[in-house]
């Protein structure tokens, strides 16, 4: 494929904001056409460069890390753990999920009730307060494209989807586990291993916590 590089006018910061881990969407108006218009062009020359350019066909752009440190895993699990929160709140609700977390928005007078109601979920991933709230996890999602703070409030951007898919697969664990309870096939129990002392003792809330885990493994491919 020939490229011509006097075509790609937003070469420089779309890869200054996707080498970062942010995730280009319809926010970022000049760049999001043109990767969509040249696409191809981008991937290639993304790729000989050894960056994986992943284009979602749901609306936005980012690279897959080659490999994932520390920090940057615990950020991930913030923001998945926060968006299953996020998603079961507003259930209980009768607010749709999905129409909230694929641009609709939440305003800040609604996190003290959120903070308060998950706070033992909250306290895993380090965050007791409203400022802690934002920092750790609401600042952390508009530095990297999920969502725009404005006016007061935060509206999400089209890249929620992956942790979304997380949510999915959480979901679909959860439905599995239920069929296979409510089954009458001789089935054994589940248990981790190295952990077969006291597995009886085991709680619902012990299968979904163990569901988000495994959830969040299998998306550590995350660049935050």
């Amino acid at each position: 494929m020939q490229l011509d590089l006097n075509e790609m006018t937003q070469l420089a910061p779309i890869f200054r904001e996707l080498f970062k881990g942010y995730h280009l969407s319809r926010s970022e108006p000049e760049c999001y056409a043109q990767l969509s218009q040249q696409q191809d062009q981008y991937r290639a020359l993304f790729r000989a460069l050894g960056f994986e350019l992943v284009c979602d066909p749901r609306g936005f752009y980012y690279f897959v890390p080659e490999q994932m440190g520390t920090q940057v895993n615990k950020t991930a699990q913030r923001l998945a753990l926060f968006t299953f929160i996020l998603v079961e709140h507003l259930a209980d609700q009768g607010r749709d999920p999905l129409a909230v977390l694929d641009g609709g928005t939440l305003g800040r007078p609604e996190l003290p009730a959120l903070l308060d109601k998950y706070r033992d979920l909250f306290l895993q991933a380090e965050v007791t307060t409203q400022d802690e709230l934002e920092e750790k996890i609401l600042r952390r999602l508009t530095q990297l494209g999920f969502a725009l703070d404005s006016n007061g409030s935060y509206r999400f951007l089209p890249p929620m989807h992956r942790f979304l898919d997380v949510c999915l697969a959480v979901q679909q664990d959860r439905d599995l586990a239920a069929s296979l309870h409510a089954s009458d096939l001789p089935l054994p129990a589940p248990t981790l291993a190295g952990d077969e002392e006291g597995a009886e003792d085991g709680s619902d809330e012990d299968d979904e916590e163990a569901a988000l885990a495994r959830a969040i493994a299998e998306e550590r491919e995350f660049d935050l």
